[in-house]
């Protein structure tokens, strides 16, 4: 959808306080969109579509806390990073499409 906004103006906003028992989030995410739209379709009694603009392509969402979250993961260490790229590079013959060499 091209709705005129730069990257840079297509944002998530998510906001919460300890006393509200809800998640607001609204996005431009595509695929933030669809996860939630899915989500709240399936679950309607949790999260709830409140808002949507066509123009801008921005979508607003109430989810019960404890339904949506952020996870944390650690930069891989330098030896963990070699042995994932050997272990990628030894099982590569597995693959359904052959790798192009000048890709690696």
């Amino acid at each position: 959808m091209r709705t005129g906004l730069t990257k840079q103006e297509k944002t998530t906003d998510i906001w919460f306080d300890e006393k509200d028992p809800l998640i607001h989030i609204r996005t431009h995410n595509t695929d933030l969109k669809n996860r939630l739209k899915a989500y709240s379709r399936r679950y309607p009694a949790i999260c709830k579509l409140t808002d949507e603009d066509a123009e801008t392509g921005c979508m607003e969402f109430d989810i019960a806390k404890g339904r949506f979250s952020f996870r944390l993961t650690a930069p891989y260490s330098e030896e963990r990073r070699n042995a994932a790229s050997k272990a990628a590079k030894k099982h590569s013959g597995n693959l359904t499409h052959p790798i192009q060499k000048d890709v690696l």
